[in-house]
């Protein structure tokens, strides 16, 4: 198979946040098996991939992103057979599966990190990050953590600082050592010899540093809110040096011998575009990247759009991108996009539009059912940033809530028990059994769209060729050997428009008699 032909080349990948999936044993919280058991509905979806979140052994200071045993299964979760499980149903469904790999830092409980703080002469003295106090007995320098503080907490039985670039409880991995390296290269073994078909590498830029701990500079005040001391710095030392390339070709060489495999890095920052382009070298390091242009973004306009495409030309010299509108870590894109009165609309064309574009596709679980963000008072948070930066940071527990399976039963199919976060009451109208019984819902939606993208390579792989549009619109065509044309009106307001000599292969709001209606979208042929 060539790379033009791989299977995760335009495929859409359906994230699965397990702890909010389904529940099986009426604990509150979501599990392997209860992913298992609606692994029918995922692929009844058309996706080509399941991306499983963190499910490893993990005291959940940041719920599964601090990994306490890369090879096994937390049992909040389930088992090691239980993973075994899912991934034989998924494949016999004819479904991949993704899982998260956070290899830029472990947890404090981790084995390794236990016997790299016992003394400076152990086994694991060097596989973390640490350094000397100055002589005033302060941090090494001024390096920040996302979550808020120094990225250095001081340890007594070492008698130095551990960097960490999240949690304290969070301590970096040195992962310029060869023998991290090594070890990180056999987790992945282990989790490929289980079947599994591929990884999302988290936050994999902030895996190496500028070793000389050099301050970071101080960024220009632009006027945007500060919510943490994190957002004072320009972060060019701590995080994106130029070693980390090499680790990414002894990636690339492992995926490779084990064959039709797939890998996106998870690349955020202010150099993010940069640093994505190099991390998805051609045949050379990971296969894709997973950009951050529109999980954060105040509105989806024609200029976010045409900007994001732009920096991933069909040339030989560049990756292949990924595109998500929502995740486990930002707001629901429907509540940050629309307003509450057009939210159906709007997710119909927010869908439209992201089944027409050129790259790997991600829908987060709930998508296909227009959950909304939910409303999380303080008492109840369970996000460590959050709660850490209140009220500035936007809860990411708001995203983070139960799926609602079924509509007027307790726990909604989710839980028999009390779920760990609430549902949100317009979400639960929202519910799978709701919608799936009704012909024009947003599920079913979903459902026609992505088989759609299936049907036609222009969609799934084709390349994309801009058309100019009144001020408001976004018009483009996908083209590999026939030529579809995709137009939107993202806004509230209808538009002039007309599309002579197109017949609309699928369409959502008002399209004719010379305008493109608000909130509307088609794909169309030539007559």
């Amino acid at each position: 198979m060539t790379h033009a032909d791989a299977w995760w080349r335009g495929a859409a990948i359906y994230q699965i946040y397990p702890r909010s999936f389904a529940d099986s044993n009426g604990d509150g919280i979501g599990d392997l098996p209860g992913v298992t058991a609606h692994l029918d509905h995922v692929a009844s979806l058309g996706v080509d991939a399941v991306w499983l979140s963190p499910f490893f052994a993990s005291p959940m200071a940041d719920f599964g992103y601090d990994v306490a045993d890369y090879r096994a299964v937390d049992p909040i979760f389930g088992t090691l057979a239980d993973f075994d499980a899912l991934v034989a149903r998924a494949h016999d469904l004819g479904l991949k599966v993704i899982i998260d790999q956070v290899w830029s830092h472990s947890s404090d409980r981790h084995a390794w990190f236990a016997d790299s703080r016992s003394s400076r002469a152990a086994e694991h003295a060097d596989w973390y990050v640490w350094a000397d106090a100055k002589a005033d007995g302060s941090p090494p320098n001024n390096w920040q953590s996302v979550f808020g503080g120094p990225a250095w907490t001081w340890d007594a039985r070492r008698g130095q600082y551990y960097m960490h670039n999240f949690l304290s409880s969070q301590p970096q991995l040195n992962v310029r050592n060869p023998a991290v390296q090594d070890a990180l290269l056999d987790v992945a073994r282990f989790w490929l010899d289980r079947g599994v078909d591929g990884f999302r590498l988290d936050a994999i830029n902030f895996a190496m540093h500028d070793p000389a701990l050099t301050d970071n500079p101080p960024a220009p005040d632009t006027g945007a809110p500060r919510t943490r001391p994190f957002d004072f710095q320009l972060h060019v030392h701590n995080q994106s040096h130029g070693d980390i390339l090499a680790f990414l070709e002894r990636i690339r060489a492992l995926m490779d011998a084990y064959g039709a495999r797939f890998t996106v890095a998870e690349v955020g920052g202010a150099d993010a575009e940069r640093e994505m382009k190099l991390f998805t070298a051609p045949g050379r390091r990971l296969d894709s990247a997973y950009g951050f242009d529109f999980l954060y973004a105040d509105a989806l306009t024609p200029e976010l759009v045409r900007k994001a495409m732009a920096t991933w030309p069909a040339t030989a010299e560049t990756g292949w991108p990924s595109w998500a509108f929502e995740n486990h870590d930002a707001p629901r894109a429907v509540s940050r996009w629309a307003r509450e009165d057009a939210h159906d609309a709007f997710a119909r064309v927010k869908m439209l539009l992201l089944a027409s574009l050129r790259g790997n596709i991600f829908l987060y679980n709930g998508e296909e059912l227009g959950l909304g963000q939910v409303e999380i008072p303080f008492e109840a948070l369970q996000d460590p940033e959050a709660i850490a930066n209140w009220p500035l940071t936007l809860s990411r527990d708001g995203a983070r809530t139960p799926m609602p399976w079924r509509r007027d039963v307790a726990g909604h199919g989710f839980t028999t028990g009390t779920p760990w976060l609430p549902f949100g009451d317009a979400n639960v109208a929202r519910a799978v059994d709701a919608q799936d019984a009704d012909p024009s819902s947003l599920l079913n939606w979903t459902r026609q769209l992505l088989a759609l993208r299936n049907r036609h390579p222009a969609l799934r792989r084709g390349a994309i060729a801009w058309i100019d549009a009144p001020n408001g619109l976004l018009a483009f065509e996908r083209v590999e050997d026939e030529r579809l044309l995709c137009a939107f009106n993202l806004g509230g307001e209808a538009v002039a428009w007309e599309a002579a000599g197109w017949t609309p292969l699928v369409s959502t709001g008002t399209i004719g008699d010379g305008e493109l209606g608000a909130w509307s979208g088609m794909i169309a042929r030539r007559d």
